[in-house]
């Protein structure tokens, strides 16, 4: 008997608030980042995402039903209830399904929510490995900058 073990990577970066403030304001790659989420969460490629499919994200993501990493135990009926919420939030113009609009718009209030919990000053955080990570992306957006910066002054010299 086989059995298929994932392996979940981890690692670590250096964030704050502003970090994570500059790759929302920076349209080009949110949007490209926000639109390859939404992308790999229609599962049926129909251009939207409906209750089940943004309920299937949050779900993998296991925000609610953890508490810093510790299993806690709720009622399927509060998580109903909660996941419906959730929707109901993405849902804005009351369609019944999420559109990539409405998608990124909530995306773009989570991530400036985000940044502002974070403040300006830096902490290590631990991610997991996943391409679809939007504070991974923000990390890796302002890497690149100061890898940038650094050529630019070194050039200079």
């Amino acid at each position: 008997m086989s059995e298929k073990v994932r392996e979940n990577r981890m690692g670590v970066v250096i964030i704050d608030g502003t970090t994570v403030r500059d790759f929302v304001n920076d349209a080009a790659a949110f949007t490209k980042s926000v639109d390859e989420q939404f992308t790999a969460l229609d599962l049926n490629n129909d251009g939207v995402l409906s209750r089940s499919e943004l309920r299937t994200a949050f779900e993998s993501m296991r925000l609610i039903e953890t508490h810093f990493g510790i299993d806690v135990a709720t009622p399927p009926e509060k998580l109903a209830t909660l996941y419906d919420s959730i929707f109901d939030k993405f849902d804005g113009d009351r369609s019944g399904t999420v559109d990539r609009h409405e998608f990124r718009e909530e995306m773009k209030k989570i991530m400036l929510a985000i940044a502002d919990g974070l403040g300006s000053f830096p902490i290590r955080m631990v991610l997991e490995d996943d391409p679809n990570s939007l504070l991974q992306k923000a990390a890796d957006l302002e890497a690149s900058k100061t890898w940038m910066e650094t050529v630019t002054l070194r050039r200079g010299e």
